[in-house]
């Protein structure tokens, strides 16, 4: 499925109780990008990218300056531990951001790609706040 057109099959699909916004964000030369807002987690947009074999789904957390200096090998290891009890998810640290994603098959059913947006929007709330301890105020 194309980014174009899951963006517009999102704007009018609610799951799971939750509806979705979705645009996509311009990047002439570049890949395109969707960004998609889950109901109730306007905060950490979800990006999702395609390629030729996967649907890419990245929520970024926090940047890298906002963890608290002596606590960012324990937040680590907390990432790396976290990583097996997050379902569909898993942790990345993209530049000087910790993000959190999933991927799918570019032939996965609109529907599996909807859980797995509706469920990267949930696992990010719960890892923020799995790490807050970690992060300044």
């Amino acid at each position: 499925m194309e980014l174009d057109e899951l963006s517009i099959k999102l704007a009018s699909f609610e799951t799971e109780g939750v509806g979705f916004e979705s645009f996509m964000i311009a990047n002439p030369g570049e890949q395109d990008v969707l960004q998609v807002i889950v109901d109730g987690n306007d905060e950490l947009p979800i990006f999702v990218t395609k390629t030729e074999e996967q649907l890419l789904c990245i929520s970024y957390l926090f940047a890298d300056e906002e963890v608290k200096d002596d606590l960012k090998n324990e937040l680590n290891e907390t990432l790396l531990r976290l990583n097996l009890p997050i379902p569909l998810s898993a942790f990345a640290k993209i530049d000087n951001r910790y993000a959190i994603f999933g991927a799918l098959s570019v032939n996965s059913s609109f529907d599996d790609i909807t859980h797995e947006l509706v469920t990267l929007a949930d696992n990010a709330i719960e890892a923020l706040d799995a790490v807050t301890p970690y992060l300044n105020d």
